[in-house]
């Protein structure tokens, strides 16, 4: 009953907070530069996790500016959250999500790119897209594995993507995701989103869960010269597996 009641209490935080962002998305961000919109989205998710009562710890050195592509593992609906707020980042995503009440509006407005991930054909435009963003100087994300995994285990890494890198000859940037338990430090399951689970009930565990810490470890800048995609997506993979293993404290 306790936790029902802290759900309800942090669900009535969140709604007015989600409220403001639309606003803010309809009435200004036409009138916004680039570059107030990516402060404005940085604030925002930060909010919002926030009011999750999710505590946010950011390791490394992020990007100050593109062009890079950042390469992170995928474990839950919070990864971009989390991820915009220790640093915006334009996301690339599947088309469904564009289609998602409110999220859908919320990650168009923040720059997402969409991919029909069925389609090679749209994978190749998806490529050459990104691609002339990172020319444009601007920081793309990733989700290599293609859906989310357990949190505990990393799945296969996809390449494909990474070629936009390489064609604009834009260095990459592990990012390694964790949850965990405050007190222990152990991992913590309930922002996990995987398998056939519907994003209410991740939603809801999430809300109902206490002590949640969200780390987001940057590795170092890897260079894309003389590199394929395939041996770059390799090099990015073991350094986020290693990045995984340390110590939050």
């Amino acid at each position: 009953m306790k936790t029902r009641f802290v759900a309800v209490v942090r669900l009535l935080k969140i709604a007015p907070h989600v409220v403001a962002g639309l606003y803010f998305i309809y009435g200004h961000f036409p009138k916004w530069s680039s570059e107030k919109r990516s402060r404005y989205v940085e604030y925002w998710a930060h909010g919002l996790i926030q009011r999750l009562s999710i505590q946010l710890v950011v390791k490394g050195e992020p990007p100050r500016a593109g062009p890079v592509l950042l390469v992170a593992n995928h474990i839950s609906w919070l990864d971009i959250l989390v991820m915009h707020a220790a640093r915006h980042c334009r996301f690339v995503s599947k088309a469904d999500v564009k289609n998602w009440p409110v999220i859908g509006t919320l990650a168009d407005a923040s720059g997402t790119l969409f991919i029909e991930r069925t389609s090679k054909r749209d994978a190749l435009r998806m490529v050459d897209e990104m691609s002339q963003a990172l020319k444009n100087g601007d920081i793309l994300a990733v989700f290599p594995e293609g859906t989310t995994g357990n949190g505990i285990d990393l799945l296969p890494f996809h390449s494909n993507l990474l070629q936009a890198a390489v064609l604009a000859e834009a260095p990459v940037q592990p990012v390694a995701m964790k949850f965990v338990e405050a007190h222990s430090g152990e991992i913590s399951h309930g922002p996990r989103f995987v398998g056939d689970e519907t994003f209410i009930a991740s939603l809801w565990r999430t809300l109902k869960s206490s002590g949640i810490v969200a780390v987001v470890n940057y590795g170092e800048i890897q260079s894309t010269s003389e590199r394929d995609r395939r041996l770059i997506t390799d090099v990015v993979r073991n350094d986020i597996e290693r990045l995984r293993k340390l110590q939050h404290h």
